[in-house]
């Protein structure tokens, strides 16, 4: 039985958590509550397998509750009304977020992946995410989820991304490749527009790794790599690069 606590303080949101973890037969709810003190007494005591915790509270946000923690929470998700500097952090951070009100198939997928991955978030993921919060702005990396961890990536360290269905590799300036089962699109927003470059379908470049154009139909990096420019983005691409 998975032990669940709710850190909300709208009775609405806590209510509606309420009935969707009602419906899960190997879930426990064991409390919920709306405040930091209480939020870190729950947490220590209960030391829950799952949270769903509000990103925004009355008297903190859920970063101050995570760093006041001794032992890190087994898994979180977080929960926000739409804000889209809230939830760009969390993409940053690879981390786990439902939308206000919960749609109840976005909530069972969340629990699947819970059951299917059941990693502990890293301080790591959490500090970015927060500093990306705290920022409104692009931080200077990226959480990539890959093979059972996830790795911190420096953007600058990225020299281009490919699209392949559901499935996102990002090949490193080292060589490496990540693969990260999140479609292109997902990291199309993203990414800071003045750094990367969408230049087909399939693929975003680093442009600070683009070293000529062939043809106009073809962006060539610095490691001889050739990568296709789509007729449709082409005046885009030209105009940008051009203009640098």
């Amino acid at each position: 039985m998975n032990k669940v606590v709710i850190i909300e303080d709208e009775p609405a949101a806590v209510n509606e958590l309420k009935v969707l973890i009602g419906q899960e037969e190997d879930f426990e709810l064991m409390g919920n509550t709306g405040t930091l003190d209480d939020a870190l007494h729950l947490i220590d005591h209960i030391q829950p397998d799952l949270i769903f915790m509000d990103i925004s509270l009355y008297d903190c946000n859920a970063f101050d509750i995570l760093n006041g923690l001794q032992t890190m929470p087994k898994h979180i998700i977080f929960v926000t009304a739409y804000n889209q500097y809230a939830i760009r952090a969390i993409k940053y951070g690879a981390l786990d977020y439902l939308l206000k009100p919960v749609d109840e198939q976005e909530f069972k997928e969340a629990i699947e992946r819970f059951r299917n991955l059941n990693e502990r978030a890293s301080r790591e993921q959490l500090s970015l995410a927060e500093s990306t919060l705290q920022k409104k702005q692009a931080p200077q990396h990226i959480a990539l989820p890959s093979l059972g961890e996830v790795r911190i990536i420096p953007l600058t360290d990225i020299r281009y991304c490919r699209g392949d269905g559901p499935y996102t590799h990002f090949f490193l300036a080292n060589g490496k490749k990540e693969t990260v089962s999140r479609p292109l699109k997902f990291y199309e927003s993203m990414l800071p527009e003045d750094q990367f470059l969408r230049t087909h379908q399939s693929y975003i470049v680093n442009t600070a790794y683009i070293e000529s154009l062939i043809s106009h139909t073809t962006v060539v990096l610095d490691n001889g790599e050739e990568i296709p420019i789509s007729s449709r983005r082409k005046r885009d691409i030209l105009n940008r690069l051009i203009g640098k």
